[in-house]
């Protein structure tokens, strides 16, 4: 069944919590993991024909949902180095306060945002190696690389900070 038979908005909206859990996670702010949903919410309705199995649809938004966390992780990094450059102004770029672990918010932004959704997606979705690759689209390979390298960063991150 091609996507225009499929009810991609009531689908989107029995995953929201979910989503914005997700997004949250990786973003580390609320106000963003709402735009990143919303913005994931109309790509997901925008490209509804690419869906062609409705069992498919939480690994095929996930995707779309990931992609718009990672592009907003990029544009703030952009934001961020933009913002060191004298023009008058510094913003904050530390960690937004989540109310949890602050060392581990601080130690979680310092990953790029590949490594930080795969942490997210294993360890708070507690989603297995090859679940994480079809979601995100690279390999089972890859996915356990990336792991590795954000797990040795964080460990790093968090016992600079405790030093």
């Amino acid at each position: 069944m091609s996507g225009r038979g499929l009810d991609v908005a009531g689908l989107v909206m029995a995953r929201l919590a979910d989503s914005y859990r997700l997004a949250r996670a990786i973003l580390l702010d609320d106000g963003e993991a709402e735009d990143a949903v919303q913005e994931a919410s109309l790509s997901a309705w925008r490209r509804r024909d690419s869906l062609r199995d409705e069992t498919r649809f939480d690994a095929w938004f996930d995707r779309i949902l990931v992609n718009q966390c990672r592009d907003q992780l990029r544009r703030r990094g952009r934001a961020v180095r933009l913002a060191a450059l004298p023009i008058g102004f510094e913003p904050s770029a530390a960690p937004p306060d989540t109310g949890a672990d602050p060392d581990l918010d601080r130690a979680l932004d310092a990953l790029d945002a590949d490594h930080r959704i795969v942490v997210v997606m294993r360890y708070w979705q507690d989603r297995t190696v090859d679940d994480i690759a079809d979601r995100v689209g690279i390999p089972a390979g890859t996915v356990k690389s990336r792991l590795h390298h954000a797990l040795r960063t964080l460990r790093a991150t968090l016992e600079a900070g405790h030093g």
